[in-house]
């Protein structure tokens, strides 16, 4: 069974390079309930060899186009990219999705299988996993980091400039150190809870919401994200907890990046839209705002690979002064 990744049955899928803005607006709010499980037509399952493991992946799109790489959050996976798989090759790219270690079908991967092993999942075994799969094709690719992935994509491109055309950062911690901290809503309790009880504590608190569906997900939606969380392994999911606590600022680092850079958010995000706004003037990117939550890229998806495009196009920002403050 594939996904043809269209709202309508039987429709084209639209260019984003020439789509409106209008047009994009009206096909995000065409989406309704889909089987996220099912890649969309053409799609090929892969696996990459990285320093943890294997990690699961998807790859749709001409070979022989301008790669693109997408990679999930915390409690992910490649099908939260599956409306952007068909716009990104429909405008031209080699589009690759992954799981990140410990996350669904990459679940086997940990810090166990590294070269010496390690306890613990930490930000050098989320990168350097990433920078194998970065170098297993056609490079420099254009890299998307969604949540938490955001800052190991920017560790990515910091440490291996010569691997990243262009970076996309979508709902990212737009803050350092505990990123939950400046989260509004229950996301703001998770700072709360895990000063108290830890990272364990603090990430069961987020299983919790996940469970009752705190997002407020349709029923396939919520079904499909059930079954990824029973396997994703528990350990991944409190050590990166453990990370977000303790994101590192990289601001100057990725503003001296000269790649055309997005920062993409949702008006009701964890984060304020003048938190992003602000840590996007930080580093010299454009901004993309949505009417909707942490997850443009299932809400979104027209508008968000619309940006996209436009984005690489575009070139480099122009890189303006850096705020005198950081919220």
């Amino acid at each position: 069974m594939a996904f043809d990744g269209v709202p309508d049955e039987g429709a084209a899928i639209p260019d984003p390079r020439v789509m409106s803005e209008a047009e994009a607006r009206a096909l995000d709010a065409a989406i309704g309930p889909i089987p996220w499980e099912v890649p969309p037509v053409g799609t090929e399952a892969v696996r990459y060899r990285v320093p943890s493991g294997e990690l699961a992946g998807w790859a749709l799109g001409d070979p022989d186009g301008p790669r693109i790489v997408l990679v999930p959050g915390a409690t992910g996976s490649k099908e939260d990219f599956v409306l952007m798989l068909p716009l990104l090759a429909r405008a031209g790219f080699r589009v690759e999705v992954i799981d990140l270690a410990g996350q669904f079908q990459s679940a086997e991967a940990g810090p166990e299988r590294l070269l010496p092993p390690r306890e613990r999942y930490d930000h050098e075994l989320f990168v350097d996993d990433l920078v194998a799969v970065l170098g297993a094709g056609r490079a420099p690719a254009h890299l998307l980091g969604y949540s938490f992935a955001g800052t190991v994509a920017q560790l990515a491109a910091v440490r291996h400039p010569e691997l990243v055309a262009s970076l996309t950062l979508l709902t990212v911690p737009p803050v350092s150190g505990h990123v939950f901290r400046k989260a509004s809503g229950y996301y703001g309790l998770l700072s709360v809870v895990s000063m108290t009880v830890g990272p364990r504590g603090g990430a069961g608190i987020l299983a919790w919401g996940i469970r009752t569906n705190k997002n407020h997900v349709d029923a396939q939606r919520h079904g499909f994200v059930m079954r990824r969380l029973e396997v994703t392994r528990w350990s991944s999911v409190v050590d990166i907890f453990r990370l977000m606590a303790r994101t590192p600022d990289l601001a100057d680092e990725v503003r001296a990046l000269r790649i055309p850079k997005l920062v993409a958010f949702g008006s009701h995000d964890l984060w304020s839209s003048r938190a992003h706004r602000r840590y996007a003037a930080r580093i010299g990117a454009r901004t993309a705002e949505y009417p909707t939550g942490h997850s443009p890229c299932e809400t979104a998806p027209h508008q968000l690979v619309r940006d996209m495009v436009r984005t690489i196009a575009a070139g480099p920002a122009p890189a303006p002064a850096p705020p005198t403050s950081v919220e």
